[in-house]
């Protein structure tokens, strides 16, 4: 079972291809944005990985990540599953932003529909 550390909230037992939006939410209690309910539209979800960036990433968030100009600088938590153990910073919050709720309830599999490709940095 992977363990997912979120900085500032702990370490925990995390279940393996969980989607890493979900492990931050439900598992660690960190109140993450979702605004497009984690569709890979609105980039609300990001994370900058500090230990065990996946070496793959969706179309998806490469074409959002590119269009916002965040390639290499972070990662959508809704485009990723925990594969292993890593240790994450929530970009965006709730509680930070000032927004009413984080946005629509994920669903337990990625959306779209994921076609992956090697993470380009």
């Amino acid at each position: 079972m992977p363990e997912l550390e979120v900085e500032g909230a702990g370490t925990f037992d995390v279940d393996e291809d969980r989607r890493l939006v979900l492990a931050i939410e439900e598992d660690a209690g960190v109140d993450i944005m979702h605004q497009c309910g984690s569709h890979a539209h609105c980039a609300t979800c990001r994370v900058e990985f500090l230990e065990g960036d996946p070496e793959d990433m969706t179309e998806a968030e490469h074409a959002l990540l590119e269009m916002r100009e965040l390639l290499g600088e972070a990662r959508l938590s809704c485009q990723i599953l925990v594969e292993h153990d890593m240790k994450v910073r929530v970009l965006m919050t709730v509680s930070g932003t000032g927004a009413n709720s984080p946005g629509g309830k994920p669903e337990e599999e990625i959306t779209p529909p994921p076609i992956y490709i090697e993470r380009p940095y």
